[in-house]
């Protein structure tokens, strides 16, 4: 029978959670979940059958049962299952929270020693990724109310603090203080001045910041002060709007 990696899963307050919580009621918590995050379901029944990310979570949760209890084999097997049934790759190995809802949920893959606080949403492609062949932890904690939008990369033993937007395909490689939103390759981190008054996940996906243009806009206008002051002018720069498009004119298309 595989060896299971040693880790000190006794203390995870992931894992203090489960256990306070029956499997039942954490699949009604699921579905309230959905019905609340994702304004396309309707109802209950909708939800239960037809929710490949709520399935996910599902079989997870009894394949980690399985995996605490030594049964590593039924427990990778059911996950496999698993993964084929809902395109959806979770270790049973994995530490995960309440009300923890995939939208759409293809793609998605969550390693070994993951661990995922409570109402924490993924979006479809997202990878929760290690970045060595060590035993013991190597995959990312994320904690309570963390959104990570669609093919965004967590890598490595890093902590996305609580409160936090990863914006869509952003690769992130450290760690991310609590409420604060990352974008980019590789990602850059923003830190809002202003935490989210109310309680729950921050789903405003348009609200991303464009840290390498506004740090060009800024260089630029730096370049502007600094030929006035020289009287040296130079024509055929680059430049967007005012609404922060391009002209085509600038470039071959």
């Amino acid at each position: 029978m595989e060896n299971a990696t040693s880790l000190n899963t006794d203390q995870s307050p992931c894992l203090q959670k489960e256990q306070n919580a029956g499997f039942f009621k954490m699949i009604a918590e699921d579905i309230c979940c959905a019905l609340k995050r994702d304004p396309a379901a309707r109802n209950w029944f909708e939800v239960f059958i037809n929710y490949a990310g709520l399935h996910a979570i599902w079989f997870y949760r009894i394949a980690h049962g399985l995996w605490r209890h030594n049964l590593f084999f039924l427990a990778r097997s059911l996950s496999q299952f698993s993964r084929w049934l809902t395109g959806v790759e979770i270790h049973p190995g994995a530490l995960i929270g309440r009300r923890f809802f995939i939208d759409h949920g293809m793609g998605v893959v969550i390693g070994e020693t993951a661990e995922v606080g409570d109402d924490v949403t993924l979006y479809h492609g997202v990878t929760l990724g290690g970045v060595c062949l060590e035993k013991g932890k190597r995959h990312p904690t994320l904690r309570d109310n963390v959104v990570v939008g669609a093919g965004a990369k967590i890598l490595g033993a890093i902590e996305i603090g609580s409160g936090s937007r990863i914006g869509a395909n952003a690769v992130v490689v450290k760690p991310v203080p609590p409420d604060s939103v990352v974008v980019g390759v590789p990602g850059q981190v923003v830190l809002r001045k202003h935490r989210p008054v109310v309680d729950s996940p921050d789903l405003h996906h348009d609200q991303l910041p464009d840290t390498l243009g506004e740090a060009l806009r800024q260089v630029l206008s730096r370049m502007d002060r600094i030929e006035e002051k020289l009287e040296v002018h130079e024509n055929g720069l680059i430049r967007t709007d005012d609404q922060g498009h391009w002209n085509s004119e600038n470039f071959s298309l």
